[in-house]
């Protein structure tokens, strides 16, 4: 196999308003020393809201998840609206509430959530070319919406975990490092910060999951 190509989808910057700083880097560092390579995507749209991360309070300010999630990216970026399928052997969604807030509205709304359009775009698309999808802590929520019946995992939270079976997903339980693997729908899912953890066990996790998906990507 050629060098597998990643899209990995951020949803701003810090964990209570956007993309989880750690997991994003750990997955992009997995990438990495997997010998892949990748591409950052965010959806151009603002964000539900802005959180003070110093506090935990919302700031009243309003900001864009694009221009947030650059900061991770280092700028190197684009519109998730951009994005083509055809381009990667795997898409991957690394966790934060930023996945339950502006990629979909799971955090407000629970199993009556939406998805973002280009979000649901971009995994459908993945989907019917049968090209695997990865997902970290919280992120798993957003395919539970768009796929049917896919198997998953968020850890071990049970009201979470019902939430995602209501909207007709499977959940298994799961802890640090191990994942939920359908192999049908080409989904892995892992719990990150769904559970209790240090940064080396985040580490674990994201590249158990990007290991999986470069197997997964072979032909």
């Amino acid at each position: 196999m050629t060098k597998p190509r990643f899209a990995v989808v951020l949803s701003g910057c810090g964990v209570y308003d956007g993309a989880e700083i750690h997991e994003a880097v750990m997955t992009l560092l997995a990438i990495d020393r997997s010998g892949g390579s990748y591409q950052c995507f965010a959806p151009d749209v603002a964000q539900m809201h802005v959180v003070n991360h110093l506090t935990g309070q919302p700031s009243g300010e309003s900001r864009n998840v694009l221009v947030e999630a650059a900061r991770i990216a280092r700028g190197a970026i684009k519109p998730l609206s951009l994005f083509d399928a055809a381009d990667f052997d795997a898409l991957v969604f690394p966790g934060g509430f930023g996945a339950a807030k502006n990629l979909c509205s799971f955090a407000v709304d629970g199993p009556n959530c939406t998805v973002n359009p280009d979000v649901e775009k971009a995994i459908r698309a993945m989907h019917a070319a049968s090209k695997p999808i990865g997902a970290l802590c919280i992120a798993p929520a957003i395919l539970a919406r768009v796929l049917d019946g896919v198997e998953l995992t968020i850890g071990s939270d049970a009201g979470t975990a019902g939430a995602l079976e209501t909207m007709g997903a499977r959940h298994v339980t799961r802890s640090h490092a191990e994942l939920a693997v359908d192999k049908a729908a080409k989904v892995v899912t892992t719990p990150c910060y769904m559970l209790d953890a240090t940064i080396g066990q985040i580490a674990d996790g994201a590249q158990a999951v990007v290991t999986k998906l470069v197997e997964m990507a072979r032909p």
